[in-house]
């Protein structure tokens, strides 16, 4: 059995034929179409609860810290015991894992898309793990300084100010230092520290990149070879 988050994937030996549930397409989701989500909430196995689809595209926040992105929003009642189960339309077909619920908020309930999980289970099947690039800062989003931004035509006002980095790290060995501001990545715009953990994807694992800064007043381009993360 290997996780990541409520993501799963088993290899089964079984004795007899079983059937098997449809994955089907997130993307042909519909706001106010009917849904039904079925999991163990508190240990009462197999509950089956319904509701709508309330809304699509959602961000929502892991408890690592990263952002969850095209999360599906629904008024499903889910509760403890519920995240990692299907979440399915009226055909029978699985649109979405069940992932969290709002406290005490009513009628406010989250899914992974299944799109989603299908490319985080073909990673665990092929890799063992999700893969992730990494760079080796701790950072924070912050107000780029007005006249920074009019001087170098700037697309964004914010940016993403390191606050440390790790030693014998990517960020270490381009250069980066304490109090610079980064503001692009492959020429990809920086806006914050999310945007920033989002465009840290498998494909630049020990894949020379740019990245952008603004360091004192002097905007600069160096290159970085971002390592593997850590799980």
């Amino acid at each position: 059995m290997i996780q990541r988050k409520e993501i799963t994937t088993y290899e089964l030996q079984a004795p007899r034929k079983i059937r098997l549930t449809i994955l089907g397409d997130s993307q042909s989701i519909k706001v106010g179409q009917l849904v039904i989500a079925v999991g163990n909430p508190y240990g009462f196995q197999c509950t089956v609860t319904a509701g709508v689809v309330s809304a699509l595209g959602r961000t929502l926040r892991s408890y690592t810290g990263r952002l969850l992105d095209n999360v599906i929003q629904t008024d499903a009642a889910l509760n403890p015991g519920n995240s990692g189960g299907p979440l399915v339309n009226s055909q029978g077909e699985v649109i979405g894992v069940n992932t969290a619920m709002i406290l005490p908020a009513q009628g406010i309930c989250f899914a992974t898309e299944i799109n989603t999980a299908k490319i985080i289970a073909a990673q665990l099947i092929k890799e063992g793990r999700v893969r992730r690039s990494y760079i080796g800062i701790a950072g924070q989003t912050v107000q780029l300084h007005r006249r920074i931004v009019r001087f170098y035509d700037l697309s964004a006002e914010k940016g993403v100010l390191i606050a440390a980095v790790e030693k014998n790290s990517a960020a270490e060995r381009a250069g980066l230092i304490t109090g610079d501001i980064i503001i692009a990545f492959n020429g990809r715009l920086v806006s914050g520290i999310d945007n920033l953990q989002s465009q840290l994807t498998e494909e630049l694992i020990g894949r020379k990149s740019e990245i952008g800064i603004i360091r004192h007043t002097k905007k600069m381009i160096i290159a970085i070879v971002p390592d593997e993360a850590k799980e």
